[in-house]
């Protein structure tokens, strides 16, 4: 490759992906900081209703959409005051799974989108579908195994916050977006180079013969795409998307192919996702066993929502 080849292929492509991933960051984190998601809150009670769950649930439904750790802390304080059972808390925890979804889709979106593209719409109306059929899901099965509560009231068990000025909001996206940003590129910028230079190696060709011989039941993926479900399971996601991104542009991965190999790397993810972020953070608020349960629960009823969601895509996308 000469320096021209390189400029076209490989310098400008990552710099202006840089950039746009760090307008859409910004973007997303004044989105989370400004509590926009917190209007669905008037939505609630109907869906309380259908699952026969308490205005705790509500409440604690509507503070997951800005706070997962203040959602789950008002669960753990009502259960543990006996004022709901065992039963309905894990309920509730596996309800929260909807907004606290969407309290970081801006994020996600703005990282995919200039990564990959259409395919980003694909892949996250394919997770908003796993995540609103786990809704239903649990709402159904909870309206089933629930007793009918003695009181509904949403709005009285929630904390009034009062409005955050500009310069607050501004400062709180600063912060989130140093963090963020620093992270993501920390990742991405390496990644995207390695994939990029390990195509034009022949690297996959390779790794196709491997997987040929020891990893048959992934057979079904090009093995490109099983690059990035590794990157994704020994990384981040954000490692993962630069890798699927690299691939896209070179031509070496179509769309329904990235959107899959995103979705397998996902699912295969989670369990030591869940372990090393989840279950630190969950082990403060509920006891440890408790956690374990939670967790597991939660982290089960999502892979199957995915690997139904995924299955369907693959049969019929």
């Amino acid at each position: 490759m000469d320096l021209a080849e390189i400029w076209n292929s490989l310098v400008w492509p990552l710099a202006r992906l840089t950039m746009f991933i760090s307008l859409g960051l910004l973007i997303g984190q004044l989105i989370e900081a400004m509590n926009w998601t917190k209007v669905v809150a008037a939505g609630v009670s109907p869906l309380l209703r259908l699952g026969r769950l308490s205005d705790i649930a509500g409440a604690s439904f509507s503070l997951a959409f800005f706070s997962g750790i203040s959602a789950n802390s008002m669960l753990a304080d009502a259960y543990e005051q006996g004022r709901i059972s065992r039963r309905e808390l894990i309920m509730s925890n596996l309800f929260n799974s909807l907004p606290t979804y969407f309290l970081h889709l801006p994020s996600v979106f703005f990282i995919l989108a200039p990564l990959i593209g259409a395919a980003a719409v694909t892949y996250l109306g394919l997770t908003i579908g796993s995540a609103v059929l786990r809704t239903v899901f649990i709402l159904l099965f909870s309206r089933f195994f629930l007793p009918v509560p003695k009181e509904r009231c949403v709005s009285c068990r929630l904390d009034e916050k009062e409005a955050a000025g500009f310069r607050d909001i501004f400062k709180r996206t600063m912060q989130r977006f140093k963090k963020r940003i620093s992270r993501v590129l920390y990742m991405t910028v390496p990644i995207y180079i390695l994939f990029f230079f390990l195509n034009r190696w022949g690297m996959f060709s390779a790794i196709e013969q491997y997987m040929s011989e020891n990893l048959g039941w992934l057979s079904w993926l090009p093995p490109q795409a099983v690059g990035v479900v590794v990157f994704q399971m020994v990384a981040e996601f954000s490692a993962g998307a630069a890798a699927a991104g690299a691939l896209l542009a070179d031509g070496a991965l179509a769309h329904k192919e990235v959107v899959l190999a995103l979705l397998v790397g996902n699912i295969l993810s989670s369990p030591m996702r869940a372990i090393r972020h989840q279950f630190p953070y969950y082990a403060g608020i509920f006891k440890p066993g408790l956690a374990a349960k939670l967790i597991f629960w939660s982290q089960g009823l999502r892979v199957a929502s995915l690997i139904f969601v995924g299955v369907v895509y693959f049969l019929v996308g």
